[in-house]
């Protein structure tokens, strides 16, 4: 848990949070509390990081601020932010290498850039950098750093941030950005170039965000089996995000894959209403798939099972909050039998 921040901290990245990311938000309530406490700071920093990068007129200037303020919050002296006090602590306290985070910068970079992805692979190399990173710190704060658990925790990010890119089209495209593979738009009959000279709904444009789409369910379906290697009081935070998440994709579906006229989003009443089934829906995924992590995430899989023992000099608080996430296990368990049985 994070223990040594101060409530006016935490009090304002949940604010963050609340404003800036409300999918998580929302989904995090689900979350037992040190985890989610830990969750709220995590998120705050991505949250504060990914918005400077993409800000009006943002460049290299202001990605290269970022990853100072990464170098101060790893050396114990962070920026005067809450989201960086708070950030500090939690990658101090999980031992969360840097490399992670760094990573997620190097997205940003590549925003900043108007990096041009080729193949699929190249948009997976992002997405790998700006979700997969969060599904593997998130891995790590629920006290998971098993190879198949982080394969699929970067899984999931993956195919959030796919399902993202096929939102989208249209407003990244306004901002210089194209994130569709352009080999996939060029053997629809449409290019990177035209995408970006005209953003207008064609059906050969609406074929790509469909082959996306299709992707990132197939990674989705991959990922959802990692929610079985956590533990019980995490889960339904872990499936309320996943539900979330995936019913953007379902509303650009119903679209017609027309990601330049409309924006897909999901509502406050529809999120609550997904939330509301968590707790009480079964879950028949009983064992998580154990097959090798993407090719693109394998270097952040490999970086957070490095060191895979208990912190040192300052064990007593994880050991604390396992005890605590066992209680809390059990007490789920007992909830959610007798939920099934009315």
């Amino acid at each position: 848990m994070v223990n040594k921040l101060t409530p006016e901290h935490l009090k304002e990245c949940r604010k963050i949070i609340r404003e800036g990311s409300k999918s998580f938000y929302f989904a995090s309530l689900l979350l037992p509390s040190e985890v989610r406490l830990s969750a709220t700071a995590l998120y705050a920093f991505c949250r504060v990081s990914d918005d400077i990068a993409d800000a009006p007129g943002s460049d290299l200037d202001a990605v290269n601020r970022l990853k100072d303020r990464l170098d101060c919050a790893y050396e114990g002296k962070p920026y005067d932010h809450a989201a960086d006090h708070a950030f500090a602590e939690v990658v101090r306290q999980y031992e969360i290498p840097k490399l992670v985070p760094l990573s997620m910068i190097e997205g940003f970079e590549w925003d900043v850039t108007h990096k041009k992805y080729h193949t699929l692979s190249d948009v997976i190399d992002y997405s790998a950098r700006v979700a997969g990173t969060v599904g593997i710190m998130m891995s790590m704060l629920m006290g998971r750093r098993e190879r198949a658990t982080l394969a699929r925790a970067c899984d999931l990010g993956l195919a959030m941030q796919l399902i993202n890119i096929s939102r989208d089209v249209g407003e990244d495209a306004l901002n210089g950005r194209v994130y569709l593979p352009s080999d996939w738009l060029e053997e629809a009959g449409t290019s990177r170039e035209a995408l970006l000279e005209n953003p207008v709904f064609t059906p050969e444009l609406g074929s790509v965000v469909e082959r996306l789409l299709d992707k990132a369910d197939e990674i989705y379906k991959r990922a959802l089996t990692g929610v079985a290697d956590l533990p019980a009081s995490c889960r339904p935070g872990i499936r309320a995000a996943a539900l979330v998440y995936n019913e953007i994709g379902t509303k650009v579906r119903a679209n017609g894959f027309n990601s330049i006229d409309s924006r897909a989003y999901t509502s406050t009443g529809r999120k609550l209403s997904l939330m509301l089934q968590v707790p009480g829906r079964p879950f028949d995924i009983i064992s998580c798939d154990q097959s090798e992590p993407a090719p693109e995430v394998a270097y952040l899989v490999d970086a957070a099972q490095k060191d895979h023992d208990l912190p040192s000099g300052d064990g007593e608080w994880i050991v604390d909050l396992f005890a605590r996430m066992h209680a809390q296990d059990e007490q789920y368990m007992e909830n959610a039998k007798a939920m099934r049985s009315r």
